[in-house]
């Protein structure tokens, strides 16, 4: 692949894990846990579309406990556990987070077991950051052409995993400018 374009995706990849990086530095601590939208019971991430609890887990009946898949710190973890799922290639088989995290919080109507710290949130940053930076130096051709469980091409991925990561950092900076009414 030529160098111009693994620069130019890592360039947009560092600067969209900055943001997301910043965003999360500067929350500040009150605001670690709120939610910041109302989360719907019928969301497709809150209960599995057939109803059942999903992974073994309760069906959601708590307006209340929902609320976190919108908590500052929950859209942190989302954007960062789904970047370190697509630099795998978003194949389910294989893949793990690293540790204290785990796969099956993502699967639809599971509630995390607890609320991650901004340090071990910080860390999984960094262990994305590494990640990141490595696939794209040894990203070729034929790995970006390699089609994906989701049915695109292993480059395409990365672009929309970029586009994912920017967003999720946006909301959270724009959450902090206007609870905190800095920006």
């Amino acid at each position: 692949m030529d160098t111009t374009w693994r620069t130019s995706l890592w360039r947009q990849y560092g600067r969209a894990i900055d943001m997301l990086e910043h965003a999360m530095r500067d929350c500040p601590d009150e605001l670690w846990a709120e939610s910041m939208w109302e989360v719907k019971p019928n969301h497709p991430g809150v209960r599995p579309v057939d109803g059942s609890g999903g992974g073994g887990g309760a069906p959601r009946v708590d307006n209340g406990s929902i609320q976190v898949f919108s908590a500052f710190w929950y859209i942190a973890y989302h954007a960062l556990f789904f970047l370190d799922y697509h630099l795998s290639g978003a194949a389910a088989e294989g893949f793990a987070p690293p540790a204290p995290f785990s796969s099956a919080e993502h699967e639809a109507g599971i509630l995390p077991e607890r609320v991650y710290s901004r340090a071990e949130l910080q860390n999984y940053l960094g262990h994305n950051r590494h990640k990141c930076k490595a696939t794209i130096e040894a990203l070729t051709d034929e790995q970006a052409r390699r089609p994906t469980p989701r049915g695109m091409p292993f480059g395409e991925l990365l672009l929309l995993s970029v586009c994912h990561v920017q967003e999720h950092g946006a909301q959270l900076n724009m959450f902090i400018g206007q609870r905190s009414g800095s920006a």
